[in-house]
């Protein structure tokens, strides 16, 4: 049963218990050997990030050494350690982007909302990453906000893009289904 717990069943049983549905997650995979990589990308697709204790709890039930769960987390970028804010902002540095001013657009994004790279805004809205590349050369500079793509954004655009994305958000809260209108 455990095995093929859909991911909306993990979501439903980590709002019961956090600690049951590290334990699915673990059982789903079996603790096969080369699983660490799937289970940490489950938890942190279940919780949004890894957080630094489920490590151990994840070692006692795999037999996977802890020491080696966390030099995993800490190598690959695709894993946080932290809670991420309640918008996650992308910037792409990759050739095309930084030639047409990623880098600024990032400073003005730091600005904007008070979040460092890699870091979170003091209010807990927005979250700051630099990214490689996103896929999308012919537009750059590109970020992405909660996975949705915005294109040729200049330094001076990125206000009227954060607050888009807050009016979003707002109506997200108030359960607004595209009719709510912001001033």
């Amino acid at each position: 049963m455990m095995k093929t717990m859909a991911v909306e069943e993990l979501q439903v049983l980590k709002e019961k218990n956090p600690l049951l549905a590290i334990d699915a997650i673990v059982q789903r995979h079996n603790a096969d050997p080369g699983s660490a990589i799937p289970i940490l990308q489950d938890i942190q697709n279940t919780f949004g990030y890894v957080a630094p204790e489920v490590l151990q709890r994840v070692s006692e039930l795999s037999g996977i050494l802890e020491s080696e769960l966390y030099s995993i987390v800490t190598f690959y970028s695709q894993f946080r350690m932290e809670p991420i804010g309640e918008n996650l902002i992308q910037v792409c540095h990759g050739t095309a982007c930084h030639l047409a001013g990623a880098e600024r657009v990032s400073e003005a994004i730091m600005h904007e909302t008070g979040a460092k790279d890699g870091g979170t805004s003091p209010d807990g809205k927005f979250t700051l990453e630099k990214v490689a590349c996103l896929g999308c050369c012919s537009l750059a500079p590109v970020i992405t906000v909660n996975e949705e793509t915005y294109g040729r954004v200049a330094p001076n655009e990125v206000g009227k893009v954060l607050k888009e994305i807050n009016g979003q958000t707002e109506d997200k809260k108030a359960g607004c289904k595209g009719g709510c209108h912001h001033e």
